[in-house]
Parts: C-alpha cells; sequence; structure tokens
C-alpha cells in the first residue's frame, strides 16, 4: 500500500463493522419478513422483535468485546454503541409491551418452571443493575476517562451480556417452550 492509499478511507464493506451490521440485518430481515406472514396479532410479533433486540445486542458486545482484547478500539467503540442503541430500543419496546399487555404467566410446571423463575428473577434484577452501569461506564469512555471506564467494564461487561442473552433464553422459555410443555 503506498503513502497516498494509507490514509484513504475503506469502502463501507470493508469495515469489519459494516459486515457485522449487514449480516445481523441478512438474519433478521427475513425473520422479521416471516413473522409478519404468520397472521400472528402484533401481541404475538412484539416479544418475538424484543428477543431479536437483546440478540443483536449480545451480538454487538461479544464483538466488541473481542474487539477490545484484539486492541481495536475504533471496532469496539462502533460495536458497544450498536449494543447499547439495541438495548435502549429492546428497553423502550419491552415498556411499550408490558404497559400494553402486562406480565404474562409462565404456562409450565415442575423443574422447568422453577428453573424460568430463577432464570427470570436473575435476569429481572440484573437488568435493573445493568442500566447504570451501562450509563456510567459508557459516559467514562465518551469523557475519556479511560482507567476508570476499563474498571468499571469489567463488572458491566458481563452483567450486560448475561441480560442480553438471558432475555432471549426467557423469551424462547414463556412463547415456545412453556406453552409445548403445559
Amino acid at each position: 500500500m503506498d503513502a497516498a492509499s494509507e490514509g484513504a478511507p475503506r469502502p463501507l464493506f470493508g469495515q469489519p463493522f459494516a459486515w457485522l451490521v449487514l449480516a445481523i440485518v441478512l438474519a433478521m430481515v427475513p425473520l422479521a419478513g416471516w413473522l409478519a406472514q404468520t397472521g400472528w396479532a402484533w401481541t404475538r410479533i412484539h416479544p418475538a422483535v424484543n428477543a431479536m433486540l437483546n440478540g443483536s445486542a449480545a451480538v454487538f458486545l461479544v464483538a466488541g468485546g473481542v474487539a477490545i482484547r484484539q486492541r481495536k478500539i475504533g471496532f469496539h467503540r462502533l460495536c458497544m454503541l450498536a449494543a447499547f442503541t439495541a438495548s435502549t430500543v429492546f428497553l423502550t419496546s419491552y415498556v411499550i409491551r408490558f404497559a400494553t399487555t402486562g406480565a404474562h404467566r409462565y404456562p409450565g410446571r415442575g423443574a422447568d418452571k422453577t428453573f424460568y423463575l430463577v432464570l427470570l428473577g436473575t435476569h429481572t434484577v440484573l437488568a435493573t443493575a445493568a442500566v447504570p452501569l451501562i450509563l456510567r461506564t459508557l459516559w467514562l469512555a465518551w469523557t475519556d476517562r479511560f482507567p476508570q471506564h476499563r474498571r468499571l467494564a469489567r463488572w458491566t461487561y458481563p452483567v450486560w451480556l448475561y441480560v442480553s442473552i438471558t432475555g432471549v433464553v426467557v423469551y424462547v422459555m414463556l412463547y415456545h417452550l412453556g406453552p409445548s410443555l403445559a
């Protein structure tokens, strides 16, 4: 590569973040299209959309975690902002879903219900704790306070990842596994 091309910006799809976003879109658009074709009511589709948002946040978090371990700061920053965006849209959507349809009871019985309730309990407690942790961690990075950012991110990252992944598991158990076991 010559000196003139070193400073030239790479095309959009020459950047890893663009490929990651494309992969997520290629996975989610057909799924969303299939959901729209099922004829299900919005009250049934909405939780699936929320699970897709949680899953997207988890993918961005994992990619951001790998990026920072490889010292790819720019890619890490983009991934974490994308995870924050997906989580924020999820939270807004979840509050709307909860306000319109209320709490949903797990229909299973026995050990699966116990597992679901423990999972839901840890998910809920950690999701509540995650919000201020995430906001503070992002603020520290935004204000270039990287030593404090790194210290807090060691706690924030696993909590946020756990909440994002268990959000998808809670959805699968509540809307798919539980009804099949009831």
